[in-house]
């Protein structure tokens, strides 16, 4: 607020409102990325909690990959929940988003490229284990506990295939939302 003064004596108040600009965001392609990476995420924070706790009971060392991976879908997740309540404000930025996506970008590029390289890695690789000991063999007809230690490694070799897709899919989705807040940037500029 500003204020003058006349000649008169009296006091004349001008009132200034900033004008907050407003971005359009497509709505429907915004809530399915969240959707997608929140679902991405959860994944990969439930395989990796199940993976650490099987090493644990086993006593066997945890790679450093499986808190990793845990701790930045977690921080993906605490993004998606700050998006929406920027949202909820109306003040959800381009900037803030597209700096955001790369940094997330880097971290989810980081666990993929490890979790590609252990399952398809040079020597002893989690595929070639799983193409030998499961997916080459046929269960046991009857019902015995090496029947339930195939499914058990049936289970664990397809985890790393879905986490995996899911790390795949949440680096090309945040690819997507930098593209997209790129997008929203120029077209209300």
């Amino acid at each position: 607020m500003a204020s003058t003064t006349t000649a008169s004596g009296s006091l004349v108040y001008e009132r200034r409102v900033a004008r907050i600009h407003r971005y359009h965001w497509p709505a429907v392609q915004l809530n399915v990325w969240m959707l997608v990476m929140l679902v991405a995420s959860c994944l990969i924070i439930g395989v990796f909690a199940t993976f650490i706790g099987v090493q644990q009971t086993l006593n066997l060392f945890v790679p450093w990959y499986f808190p990793y991976f845990i701790a930045v879908s977690g921080l993906t997740i605490l993004f998606v929940g700050g998006l929406l309540w920027l949202i909820s404000q109306r003040r959800l930025l381009p900037a803030i988003v597209i700096v955001g996506a790369f940094v997330f970008f880097v971290l989810w590029m980081v666990g993929l490229i490890v979790v590609g390289i252990e399952l398809w890695g040079p020597a002893g690789s989690v595929s070639n284990n799983c193409n030998l000991l499961v997916f080459d063999r046929t269960p046991a007809p009857a019902n015995s506990m090496a029947n339930l230690a195939w499914l058990q490694q049936k289970s664990i070799c397809q985890s790393w295939q879905a986490v995996f897709a899911f790390a795949l899919v949440g680096v090309i989705f945040l690819l997507w939302i930098m593209v997209m807040a790129i997008q929203v940037f120029y077209e209300d500029s």
